[in-house]
């Protein structure tokens, strides 16, 4: 049987697993691992953003599911000293949700779309002025009393979030000043966040252990500590709490994850 805790498809997640995630994640931009130019581009958009006082312009961040675009939505937020509200594509079935997302948003703050390649064509088309002009135009009833009600909205950041980028249209692609795509991590990398989520979980794991998990993360971090978190259930119940290199290769065997990462749906 397939091992869903392996599945790098946010869509996937178990409650259990996104809390174990949110335990994990960096908070702080200085304690995110990889992305390097990313991290350092974004710093400077943040900073010259709160010298002008302004609402840091618009940003989608793309690329393959678990390398941290989630993460990272929230670590801007952070940095800037806003709110952020998050949502995804399919919630917003209607321009009604979008007018009260958007509506309730405080001067700057963050909103943060996963799947954004998701929306329907009628709610992103609503979604142009509100990234553009900050306003938004909603009807009101229907028929011969239908009439059009322009909302003025406070600044904010939208951050859309998607695996398919190539799915956008145009129109909404153009009005992201920042496009970043986020790519594998190394081994070296991946290993450097293990060690940093063992820590948080306040157990001990040896480098070689680390580095065998990360070399079986397919340059993941989602799965890197989906890993942790199952081999760590091996040490402690069959060794005495600490992760080596003997009980990770155990673990990875009984989980049928072999050299390169891949379990048994993804060898079928």
């Amino acid at each position: 049987m397939a091992n869903p805790n392996l599945n790098s498809d946010p869509l996937y997640l178990k409650p259990a697993d996104r809390e174990f995630e949110n335990t994990i994640r960096p908070a702080a931009i200085d304690d995110f691992s990889g992305q390097v130019q990313i991290i350092e581009n974004i710093s400077i958009f943040i900073k010259a953003a709160k010298i002008r006082g302004e609402a840091l312009d618009h940003i989608l961040f793309h690329g393959p599911p678990g390398l941290g675009k989630t993460t990272l939505s929230r670590i801007v937020a952070n940095e800037l000293g806003v709110s952020i509200k998050e949502t995804s594509g399919p919630v917003i079935e209607k321009p009604g949700d979008l007018a009260g997302l958007l509506t309730n948003l405080e001067p700057n703050d963050v909103l943060f779309i996963d799947e954004i390649h998701r929306l329907s064509t009628v709610v992103e088309e609503y979604l142009y002025a509100a990234m553009e002009d900050y306003r938004i135009d909603i009807m009101i009833d229907s028929g011969p009393n239908a009439r059009s009600v322009q909302l003025n909205l406070n600044p904010f950041t939208l951050i859309g979030a998607t695996t398919r980028s190539g799915l956008l249209t145009a129109p909404l692609l153009s009005r992201f000043g920042i496009k970043s795509r986020l790519e594998y991590y190394d081994a070296l990398t991946l290993g450097n966040i293990i060690h940093r989520s063992a820590k948080i979980l306040n157990t001990k794991i040896t480098s070689d252990a680390a580095d065998e998990i990360s070399r079986r993360s397919r340059g993941t971090p989602r799965i890197a500590n989906g890993l942790l978190r199952r081999v760590r259930d091996f040490a402690q119940v069959l060794g005495n709490g600490v992760i080596d290199l003997g009980i990770t290769e155990h673990s990875l065997r009984a989980l049928n994850v072999d050299k390169h990462g891949l379990d048994e749906m993804d060898n079928r």
